[in-house]
């Protein structure tokens, strides 16, 4: 009896003394985790990296360190690594099936990695969403609406859908659409929307110069689309700015039922 009870004890005190080294090495491990990546991300090398590129290696860093993490302490418990490889073999097929989403999700942030159709801080239209772009991670893209909600859209379907880039060209042309009464002289109302266009410094000669032409109507008003190309950070300020001084000119120029119908490039 003596003899089982000393067995007990020697077991108990082997195993528990295994799993408060395992739960130290978890704590210190974690620690170590942490350091490495806020070091990481201080780095000269991530200095150099773009923001979308250095918040998806540092993701990728952070959970390949934790599996190793895990592995060691699984090894200290007295786990055999031969048993757990034939166990992850065997289950290798179900965890696949049932991680089809997270792997397709996985493989689209590399593909958004490598063509980069974007990145953090483009304002972008994708998978029935817009937004800023605030961080690409393994799995999914955070962005921002312009109400300021965060949108979380997985990479896997940023990956197979078309995405619109309004941030990625220096220049976006404002598409205006201006109706007055059918009466009025087609050409003295392109002059007019002309002329405020040429007198916003911010409308620029290149690609093209303003534009504005008769464009539609109907029975009692005629559509003119007036055009102007605009530095990309310009463009939702002179959207608005336009949209007014040409309403107000029309009002100066006792246009017949000034009206403004706007059509965005977006």
């Amino acid at each position: 009896m003596q003899a089982f009870l000393d067995k007990v004890v020697s077991i108990a005190t082997t195993a528990g003394s295994k799993i408060l080294l395992a739960i130290v090495v978890f704590i210190v491990g974690r620690i170590v985790i942490n350091a490495i990546v806020k070091g990481l991300k201080k780095s000269k090398l991530m200095g150099k990296t773009d923001d979308s590129a250095k918040s998806y290696i540092l993701s990728f860093v952070k959970i390949g360190l934790t599996i190793v993490l895990v592995v060691a302490i699984i090894g200290i418990l007295g786990v055999p690594m031969a048993s757990i490889i034939t166990v992850l073999a065997s289950a290798g097929v179900a965890v696949g099936l049932a991680l089809q989403g997270a792997l397709g999700n996985l493989a689209g942030g590399i593909m958004l990695m490598v063509f980069k159709p974007f990145k953090v801080g483009d304002y972008i239209e994708a998978g029935g969403e817009a937004g800023v772009v605030k961080e690409i991670s393994l799995f999914y893209t955070v962005i921002n609406s312009l109400d300021n909600k965060r949108i979380t859209v997985p990479n896997g379907t940023l990956m197979n859908a078309n995405v619109k880039n309004f941030s990625a060209e220096p220049f976006r042309r404002v598409d205006l659409t201006f109706a007055c009464g059918k009466g009025e002289a087609p050409e003295r109302i392109q002059n007019l929307i002309v002329e405020v266009l040429k007198a916003d410094e911010r409308v620029l000669s290149e690609p093209a110069e303003p534009f504005a032409r008769l464009s539609g109507g109907d029975k009692e008003t005629m559509e003119f689309t007036a055009r102007a190309w605009v530095k990309n950070e310009d463009y939702w300020d002179v959207y608005f700015d336009l949209t007014q001084k040409v309403t107000e000119a029309f009002g100066a120029a006792g246009v017949k039922a000034p009206a403004v119908r706007v059509i965005a490039s977006n």
